[in-house]
């Protein structure tokens, strides 16, 4: 560039800059011309037609410089996608289906058994499922009753309550215990030979619902080698520990020809009660069809004096109101023996 147009250049800068330096202040900061390029500065500095045209051309200049410069705009920056984990797949079930190509639905049978799978049944449920194979009690239009005697026999109130049925011609049905049978083989002899009926109530009395099924049918099937041993059958009469029972040990005892028998009166004679209670807990509840729950025998510290009192005073009482006192087997209609 010549020096006219470049002091023309920097005097347009300041005059655009709005710098108030005159023209010659200008130079002063650039350093000093020759004298000609001041003459050329000063008519620069005054509006004349030379002056314009310089000024059009700095202005110009000033644009395309500009334009060389400038600086693009940034690109902008992307964010990261987020990464995307594949989900599995899962395959949906298809219900299985039967030749035809339909779904077949499960029996309402099966439906029923699927609801109580697992649930235990309480023993009236059991008397309703099983009424043939789980008896409480007898018909009541007979208007008979059964004395029932279990947890014998032993030497102290077994032949005391004997000798008060024998003394008022009355039958009964003893459920006894294996291992007490087989001590005492002498009163089971003796049960029989005065007509008693003999029922199976385990080899060692314990809680049936507590052990399992093979166990229950060991207590049962030890006893029942031990009676048909002693009396000569083996008894179709059976009845739980404490009463208590569950559905399996049932359908066990039935498949093998058994009955379980329970009953309806308790006289609680276990508790050690004294002959008024006694008589109380069976007078009081006793009707056509009952079977009654008495003990001939029971632990060491038991004392079922009680029920060997009270049993005469009983006996006849029953009879007063009409009842026939017979044995278990004559009020369910059901043979002694499987």
């Amino acid at each position: 560039m010549s020096m006219k147009r470049m002091t023309a250049f920097v005097l347009c800068c300041m005059l655009a800059s709005g710098c108030s330096i005159g023209g010659r202040q200008a130079v002063e900061h650039i350093g000093s011309p020759e004298p000609k390029a001041m003459a050329q500065i000063e008519n620069i500095a005054a509006p004349g037609a030379e002056g314009q045209q310089l000024f059009a051309e700095t202005a110009e200049q000033e644009r395309r410089v500009a334009q060389t410069i400038s600086v693009p705009p940034a690109p902008p920056v992307s964010q990261p996608e987020p990464a995307i984990v594949p989900q599995p797949t899962l395959k949906p079930e298809t219900p299985k289906s039967n030749r035809s190509g339909q779904t077949k639905a499960p029996s309402v049978t099966v439906q029923k058994s699927q609801q109580i799978a697992g649930k235990k049944l309480s023993l009236p449920q059991l008397r309703a499922k099983y009424p043939d194979a789980f008896r409480v009690s007898g018909a009541s239009k007979e208007r008979n009753i059964a004395l029932t005697f279990d947890d014998g026999p032993d030497e102290r109130f077994t032949p005391q309550i004997l000798d008060i049925l024998k003394a008022h011609g009355v039958k009964a049905t003893f459920f006894v215990l294996g291992k007490k049978a087989e001590a005492h083989p002498a009163i089971m002899k003796r049960m029989v030979r005065e007509g008693h009926v003999i029922g199976n109530h385990s080899f060692r009395h314990p809680l049936f619902t507590k052990i399992t099924v093979d166990q229950f049918a060991q207590e049962v099937e030890q006893t029942e080698e031990v009676l048909n041993r002693l009396i000569g059958y083996k008894p179709k009469l059976l009845r739980p520990p404490y009463g208590e029972i569950d559905e399996e040990q049932l359908q066990w005892a039935k498949s093998r020809g058994y009955v379980i028998v329970n009953w309806n009166v308790d006289s609680l004679d276990w508790k050690n009660l004294g002959e008024q209670q006694v008589s109380g807990n069976i007078l009081g509840h006793t009707k056509a069809g009952a079977i009654v729950l008495q003990h001939s025998a029971g632990g060491d510290s038991q004392d079922l004096s009680g029920t060997v009192k009270a049993l005469p005073g009983i006996i006849s009482k029953l009879r007063e109101q009409g009842y026939g006192l017979v044995t278990v087997s004559e009020l369910l209609h059901l043979p002694k023996q499987k």
